[in-house]
């Protein structure tokens, strides 16, 4: 329990604290007067103090940050739920040069975009480090058993022709060593289309993708199927697999009569019988044995039709034996910027999955899911405690950028808005705007509250 939290408050606390750090100082360089420097919401604990004119406070809901700038029509627009939020009103007033509003356009975005840059930096740098210090692991993986045609998006159905298995040889021209290299290229959003060069195909497969993380690169990546052995890997205790006798190591043959020559052919029937009586043939060692198990009902994403899915689930994952990459200081480098757009990539689907109802609100996760984890990668170890810190910097950098008033991405909006306009948006306007905003903000972190709560009774 204590590494839990000690483990959470590192987390929250790191993240958040660099985020405000950006914000503070581009406020500073660009000579705007900074009031308050709070890490987390609401009324201020003990632990507070001033220097200068700042001051800097530890609030007592920890879910995010602020920095509270000199700003005449911030101070005079303040509504009870911002108020309550921000730990009160300023306390000191600051000369007109100092006030937020004063200041040309490009300072003020400056000033809401830092703390976003901020924890993208962080980020990138965190990955670049453990990518010096401890390498990665990558599967070793380059041959493609399949693909799940009614994922492909519109302009990758060429891959539906391919022959498979397929061994992949290069990606626009970039040698492909690990299904980490292939990751990596089917989610780089600096390119429009995929050049795939097969061992068996005399010519390329070309792949029309929007160049943005997320979406269609996402469903592309998900379709890819892996030549993985149906060998099992981690089995979750309790689970069926578990429960029925299976065991590390053990290597599946047949499935319901049906041949299993590939991880994603084990895959496709257990998901096809929830609820209903799965045998296997199993091989263990020099023997053989069936095993009968019952995979459990779990709700998940349809990515082809949208919404949710009932599916089987067994609780195993695939054996895979990873190989140990060192990095050059180069290599460091564009793994970490390769992580890091991945990590932004996911995000995003994430997002535009709970819009769109293909993600389920329940999986929304607060501070004690993120102290949960965290505990539970910091007994791991460093390194996956690390890049679990990294993860969850890039997750608050996209998610600031959604264009939701009192977030920075709506602070941006009404920023870019008056630069097309040449004049800002109304004041009303902006309020009631932002009034929406908090109301939406305090509703998202009930409900994740509210999840974790479930959780932990198993609700």
């Amino acid at each position: 329990m204590l590494l839990t939290i000690a483990a959470a408050v590192v987390v929250l606390g790191a993240v958040i604290f660099v985020h405000e750090v950006g914000h503070f100082l581009a406020a500073k360089a660009t000579g705007v007067g900074v009031i308050r420097f709070s890490i987390g919401f609401g009324p201020a604990t003990p632990l507070r103090f001033r220097r200068g004119d700042t001051e800097y406070v530890l609030s007592w809901f920890p879910l995010g940050g602020y920095v509270m700038m000199a700003s005449e029509e911030e101070t005079s627009d303040q509504t009870g739920g911002v108020r309550a939020l921000e730990g009160g009103p300023a306390q000191r007033a600051f000369p007109p040069e100092q006030q937020f509003e004063s200041k040309p356009l490009w300072a003020r975005i400056l000033v809401i975009t830092a703390g976003v840059l901020m924890n993208a930096a962080f980020a990138w740098g965190l990955y670049a480090a453990l990518a010096l210090g401890y390498g990665s692991r990558e599967d070793p993986t380059t041959v493609m058993a399949s693909v799940d045609s009614a994922l492909l998006p519109a302009g990758a159905t060429a891959l539906a022709e391919v022959a498979y298995p397929q061994r992949v040889v290069r990606i626009n021209g970039d040698t492909i060593g690990s299904w980490n290299d292939l990751q990596s290229a089917v989610l780089d959003p600096t390119t429009s289309g995929l050049s795939l060069e097969f061992a068996g195909s005399p010519s390329p497969v070309l792949v029309s993708v929007p160049g943005t993380p997320g979406g269609d690169r996402v469903r592309l990546f998900r379709a890819l199927k892996p030549a993985w052995a149906p060998r099992l890997g981690y089995l979750a205790p309790g689970r069926p697999a578990a429960a029925a006798g299976l065991t590390t190591g053990d290597l599946v043959l047949a499935a319901n009569g049906d041949s299993v020559r590939y991880w994603d052919d084990l895959v496709r029937v257990v998901e096809a019988h929830a609820g209903d009586t799965v045998t296997l043939v199993v091989q263990r060692a020099d023997s053989l044995f069936t095993v009968r198990l019952v995979p459990t009902a779990e709700s998940d994403t349809d990515l082809v039709a949208g919404g949710r899915r009932v599916v089987g689930k067994v609780g195993v994952g695939p054996h895979i034996v990873p190989r140990h990459v060192r990095y050059s200081l180069s290599g460091a480098v564009r793994e970490a910027t390769r992580r890091a757009w991945a990590d932004a990539g996911l995000v995003l689907f994430a997002v535009k999955g709970l819009v769109t109802g293909n993600v389920s609100p329940r999986e929304l996760g607060g501070p004690i899911f993120i102290g949960q984890l965290s505990g539970q990668l910091a007994q791991v170890g460093l390194e996956p405690f690390l890049a679990f810190i990294a993860l969850f910097s890039i997750n608050l950098a996209v998610l600031n950028l959604l264009p939701i008033p009192v977030l920075d991405g709506g602070r941006l909006l009404f920023l870019l808005a008056e630069g097309v306009r040449g004049r800002p948006l109304s004041r009303a306007l902006r309020i009631r705007l932002s009034q929406v905003g908090v109301a939406l903000l305090l509703a998202i972190m009930l409900l994740a509250l509210t999840n974790d709560v479930l959780r932990l009774f198993g609700g």
